[in-house]
């Protein structure tokens, strides 16, 4: 502002211009200004200015070494300069849960415009889950109440920053045997969180919902066609799928082996062909699930929950599996996925932001370690070099290191390393 101002009246229209400017944002659906604290999971879910991801700050095999404040802040920040704005946590039992909630309070209280939300999750467990006694998947785990009580006091505590709880991680699907429960368990901590709400114990716009794959939400046939879950489905805000193509190479792959009239293209024509196809099957599931929903007689939104591509595999997805595996690949899914998503006003959690090496520790080169656009030596996989070449990254680090590009940015070696999917003919179904 120029120094010659008259009047008392002109300074405070020019302090309220700068309070609002610092702190509403603008919301280019709508062309209209709203304060950023009065954000709801209704103004941010499928809202492209609100890009989302799936986060887990674990650095070290050792799962009992929990990422720090600042790491967290470190994360935090270059997730925010990616365009990401709402992050998926799995967990409140751990301190990762309550100590991001703090780096993201604090990191808000250094710049009043950093924007950051969590969509916040409950662990939910069955009976004798991760001993040696045999899974009741019948009865719940006693510890299930501790994290819906956690979990409540985190989303109080923080209401301007959780705007989502989701109860279970996957926790309805039969293949996670070591943990899976019946609907029931989830339709009764769901309603319990309702409930919440509605005697003013939460806040009134948060969204409670339930993370799980898309068989769980009924896209896979009659095998989960419950009336409980039906009722979960009327108790749920919204509904947020799994969908995982990648996976699929292996264990459900009539989608991704090269057919018989595309075998003379090219080895790139192949490659390219196939991501179109995961990313096709990924639709395909999402219709699955909407397809449920309406013909039980419910409207409400559908989001993809978690989905992802790694970039090492020695297993079923490596050379002497599927071929599905490198950078190229997730490069392609990734911006195949973003760019539908973001067209359809659908979020879409990308599994995930950083490579993290405890899921399969014991295996080094196990795809589950990665699934990071950032890989655990401050690197940038190939999927978001261009942000490297833009500078988003100047000036952050990740463990006090710059943001550098894989292959040192030698896109003919990630080329190298890139496998065309084998033949239909050669795809194995397994049994």
């Amino acid at each position: 502002m120029k120094k010659h101002i008259k009047t008392t009246i002109y300074l405070l229209l020019v302090m309220l211009v700068f309070s609002c400017k610092n702190n509403t944002k603008k919301d280019i659906n709508t062309n209209s200004v709203k304060e950023v604290s009065s954000l709801s999971a209704k103004d941010i879910l499928g809202n492209p200015d609100f890009l989302a991801m799936s986060y887990g700050g674990y650095r070290h095999r050792d799962h009992d070494i929990e990422p720090t404040i600042d790491e967290l802040k470190e994360d935090m920040k270059l997730l925010s300069a990616m365009g990401i704005k709402i992050v998926r946590t799995y967990k409140v039992h751990l301190p990762q849960a309550s100590n991001l909630l703090k780096a993201i309070s604090e990191l808000k209280q250094e710049d009043p415009s950093f924007e950051m939300y969590v969509m916040l999750g409950v662990w939910i467990d069955c009976k004798n889950a991760w001993t040696d006694l045999a899974p009741d998947h019948d009865q719940e785990s006693e510890a299930n109440a501790w994290q819906i009580e956690e979990a409540v006091r985190l989303a109080n505590q923080y209401p301007d920053i959780v705007k989502v709880l989701a109860v279970g991680n996957e926790a309805m699907v039969k293949w996670a045997e070591s943990y899976y429960v019946q609907p029931n368990v989830i339709l009764k901590w769901v309603t319990h969180l309702q409930d919440l709400k509605k005697d003013g114990k939460l806040p009134a716009d948060l969204w409670i919902t339930s993370s799980d794959d898309f068989a769980s939400w009924g896209g896979l046939g009659t095998e989960y066609h419950t009336e409980d879950l039906e009722k979960l489905y009327h108790a749920v805000d919204y509904i947020s799928m799994h969908t995982y193509p990648y996976h699929n190479t292996h264990y459900n792959p009539e989608f991704w082996g090269v057919p018989e009239e595309k075998e003379n293209i090219s080895d790139i024509e192949k490659i390219d062909a196939a991501m179109l196809r995961a990313k096709k099957f990924a639709m395909s599931q999402y219709d699955s699930v909407s397809g449920y929903m309406n013909s039980i007689g419910i409207d409400k939104p559908i989001h993809i929950g978690e989905t992802g591509w790694a970039t090492t595999s020695n297993g079923h997805y490596g050379p002497k599996g599927s071929r599905a595996t490198d950078e190229y690949k997730q490069a392609l899914y990734y911006q195949h996925m973003r760019d539908w998503t973001n067209a359809e006003g659908i979020s879409c959690f990308y599994f995930e932001g950083f490579d993290e090496q405890w899921k399969d520790a014991k295996n080094q080169k196990g795809s589950e370690n990665h699934f990071g656009l950032i890989n655990l030596k401050s690197q940038a996989k190939y999927p978001i070099w261009n942000l490297v070449d833009d500078g988003t990254f100047d000036g952050l680090t990740r463990d006090g290191k710059p943001i550098t590009k894989t292959f040192n940015g030698d896109k003919a070696a990630v080329m190298q390393d890139v496998m065309v999917p084998p033949l239909a003919s050669e795809v194995k179904i397994p049994e």
